[in-house]
């Protein structure tokens, strides 16, 4: 079976590139569980109840978030009444929504954790224990396990893909919104990515104007930033595992920009 994941969504020209190429490469790929990473989907912050809407339409079957999940107040009038709509995990006791989710697909179930790295981002509960915690309920009823972490350091993350190595399918790095090129089984089946990469703006810097941000770098001075125009590009990737015991066999990344074509 296959899992494809779209990273980081990046405002209007992300939700674009969702909407004109989610259903092509579900076409292509034919996997049974699409996710999405939302967290920046309105605005370049947070989510709304219209877009996660718009995100199922596509056919996305879950969205995950991040540590932008509540820059958008829209989104507490969906998070508790849907559970395909993920949170991290380790906000703390009493955070409206679901850190996970599993999904009836066919026959099958697919778990889903969302995780948010403590490196350079504000103090959460440990993932490392959340993780163990919520793989260890999970695969009670599934050994398909899918994990969105999303976090600042590689070192996090990389961590994070060898503690999980054999309890589940993959783990995937969200955030950083550069797509890294270490896509690798690690050796007891887990497949693991530091990052994704981003959904949206091709030509900004991680998704804003990028001369808002080269400003902010040259002065130090306080400066708005705002999601970039113009061309636009789409970050994914597939994983297969055996479904019967949730061993990932192949990872491979997706790129989609104008010096990346999309071939049907």
């Amino acid at each position: 079976m296959k899992i494809l994941f779209v990273g980081d969504v990046v405002g209007a020209p992300g939700r674009n590139m969702i909407d004109t190429y989610l259903p092509k490469l579900k076409k292509k790929y034919q996997p049974l569980v699409t996710i999405v990473n939302g967290e920046n989907a309105a605005h370049g912050r947070g989510i709304t109840g219209k877009i996660v809407k718009g995100f199922f339409e596509a056919g996305a079957q879950a969205i995950t978030l991040g540590n932008h999940a509540w820059d958008n107040r829209e989104v507490f009038e969906v998070i508790d009444t849907t559970p395909q709509l993920v949170r991290p995990a380790n906000f703390p006791k009493g955070t409206p929504g679901n850190g996970s989710a599993i999904l009836k697909m066919n026959q099958l179930e697919v778990g889903i954790i969302n995780l948010q790295g403590r490196t350079f981002l504000p103090p959460l509960d440990c993932p490392f224990e959340t993780a163990e915690r919520l793989v260890e309920k999970m695969r009670k009823r599934t050994p398909i396990i899918f994990v969105d972490f999303h976090a600042e350091a590689t070192s996090e993350k990389q961590a994070m893909g060898w503690f999980l190595d054999g309890k589940v399918t993959a783990v995937v790095g969200t955030h950083t919104h550069v797509q890294t090129n270490d896509r690798r089984i690690l050796p007891n089946g887990t497949a693991y990515l530091t990052d994704v990469g981003m959904t949206g703006p091709y030509d900004g810097i991680l998704g804003m104007d990028r001369e808002a941000v080269m400003k902010k770098f040259l002065t130090s001075l306080p400066v708005r930033f705002e999601v970039a125009s113009g061309r636009e590009q789409l970050s994914a990737v597939l994983i297969e595992c055996d479904p019967a015991t949730g061993v990932a066999k192949n990872i491979s990344t997706i790129l989609i920009n104008d010096d990346q074509p999309f071939f049907d």
